[in-house]
């Protein structure tokens, strides 16, 4: 009995992570809120390098469970600079971890606050955070011919013009490469046929809208673009074949969960600029990434599967990164909870932030 109540308690490792990072997420909205109305009457770029240490703290909070909770191995592949640069990332989608994935990158690198994401449309109505992440530079954009061109290259030229530090995430893929849903993959390969593209196996094909109008917007700006491939070990079954990836509440109940990160820097020199050129450089990237998965998942070289080439860095991330965030909010929630007007405070923070945010979300579409 003992036992199973131990097997059943392991099992559930997830519970405090989702209670810790959604219980502070009041707490967080709260803070920056003071700071948007403090600020106001202050320079922009003093706003949004505060806005940017905000981010930076609960980030790090979220990767102290995503890393240090778990145990995760990160083994890192190719040429990932050590000093923060502004870059696009562009990465194989195949989970919803993706974007912790980046985070893993980014504080690597000490620009985790400087991470912002171009997301799917309907992410905007999450609560608190929909309305938060458009505010910290995320961008939601709409797929095929509703995907706004304009509005976006807006955004980025205003960042650009006030000196934000940037560290893009984009995934061209637009949606999430999962081996079991056959009919997106057939779809996705059917396509690229038609259009003369190389057929991938293991990422689907490429769009091109939002990286060449990040590109088109930033590049005067910006140092690199970091093309990166994932996989995750141990999603193949007995019969050779890719099994879909861990969902965030999957990798955070697993047992010691590995991730392999292949990063190539390109320099901006080396980026077509014509979109039908950059549509062009945008696939044969997508073809590498396939070919380096090809290899990961399917070498017959029992030597060279769960690998990419080349040499790894097992690449360990220190407490000292990620345990003071979680002392600090989890530490002001636990503080505001113990009193009733505080209580009540949270209370209305979750209710009337999530309305207002969905309101100013509602305005702007």
């Amino acid at each position: 009995m003992l036992l199973s109540l131990a097997l059943h308690m392991y099992s559930m490792r997830c519970v405090l992570p989702a209670a810790v990072l959604l219980g502070t997420a009041p707490t967080y909205v709260l803070a920056w809120g003071a700071w948007r109305l403090l600020s106001a009457l202050l320079p922009s770029r003093l706003y949004q390098t505060v806005d940017d240490r905000l981010y930076r703290t609960y980030q790090s909070m979220v990767l102290f469970f995503f890393e240090n909770y778990t145990g995760v191995q990160i083994l890192l592949y190719g040429d990932l600079p050590e000093n923060k640069e502004n870059i696009i990332y562009l990465a194989n989608h195949q989970s919803t971890v993706d974007w912790i994935i980046a985070n893993i990158l980014a504080v690597r690198q000490n620009a985790l606050g400087h991470v912002r994401y171009v997301l799917k449309d309907r992410l905007k109505w999450l609560p608190l955070y929909g309305c938060y992440i458009s505010q910290h530079g995320g961008i939601y954009v709409k797929r095929s011919t509703k995907f706004n061109e304009k509005e976006m290259k807006t955004k980025l030229q205003r960042y650009v013009d006030a000196g934000t530090p940037m560290y893009l995430v984009i995934f061209p893929e637009g949606t999430r490469y999962n081996p079991e849903l056959k009919k997106v993959i057939s779809a996705s390969q059917a396509y690229a046929a038609q259009e003369g593209l190389a057929v991938l196996k293991h990422v689907l094909t490429p769009r091109i809208k939002a990286t060449h109008v990040a590109f088109e917007s930033m590049k005067n700006y910006l140092d690199a673009i970091y093309d990166v491939t994932v996989a995750f070990e141990g999603t193949v079954d007995d019969k050779g074949q890719r099994k879909e990836p861990p969902s965030m509440v999957e990798f955070l109940c697993k047992e010691r969960p590995k991730i392999h990160i292949h990063v190539d820097r390109i320099d901006k020199k080396d980026v077509p600029e014509e979109r039908v050129y950059m549509r062009r450089w945008l696939h044969e990237r997508f073809e590498i990434k396939d070919k380096l998965l090809i290899e990961f998942y399917d070498s017959p070289d029992p030597e060279r599967r769960n690998k990419f080439p080349g040499k790894s860095v097992n690449s360990k991330l220190s407490l000292k990164k990620t345990l003071p965030s979680l002392l600090i909010l989890s530490g002001l929630t636990a503080g505001m909870l113990m009193t009733e007007a505080g209580r009540k405070l949270y209370v209305k923070t979750w209710v009337y932030g999530t309305l207002i945010g969905c309101l100013c979300v509602s305005i702007k579409a």
